[in-house]
């Protein structure tokens, strides 16, 4: 008997994520979900946990047709507002870093709760909890993934 090749035929969760939200993106100005499921790396974690990006308002071609780089829209959050606006060009800059083209010309905030849960909110981990659901795992091998396992357990559990 003959072994065929393993052809996966499972998409990256990417792919399939981009064709269903992309045309809410498309219409808040977005090129691309990635601005958005990537902010994290773009902006910085310390940012990142106090802002997302709303939108992209892109404005009118001039007489000539050149379409001058857009304002990326920021929901932050009320006290992080001020810090925020400081790092309003160096934002800029990261994000047509990312991009790879002067996209973004300036920044604009709107003051508001983010509408993801806030990382820096979520509760501490029982370790105590975490290490009994470990014990109970014993044939994962991989010291690092039970633990992993464990950790995730412990958190849905609390939750």
């Amino acid at each position: 008997m003959m072994n065929k090749p393993y052809h996966s035929f499972a998409k990256p969760l990417r792919d399939l994520a981009g064709k269903i939200v992309g045309e809410p993106f498309k219409r808040q100005g977005f090129a691309s979900a990635e601005l958005v499921t990537r902010w994290n790396e773009i902006a910085g974690a310390e940012i990142a946990a106090h802002s997302e990006p709303i939108k992209i308002q892109w404005p009118r071609p001039d007489e000539t047709g050149v379409r001058r780089p857009g304002t990326l829209v920021l929901r932050v959050e009320g006290p992080a507002a001020i810090e925020i606006q400081h790092f309003g060009d160096l934002l800029c800059e990261r994000v047509n870093r990312f991009l790879g083209w002067r996209a973004i010309e300036r920044i604009a905030l709107r003051q508001a709760p983010l509408r993801r849960p806030s990382r820096r909110h979520a509760a501490a981990i029982d370790e105590t909890v975490a290490a009994r659901i470990a014990e109970g795992m014993p044939d994962v091998a991989d010291d690092n993934l039970r633990s992993a396992l464990a950790r995730l357990g412990a958190a849905v559990r609390h939750g």
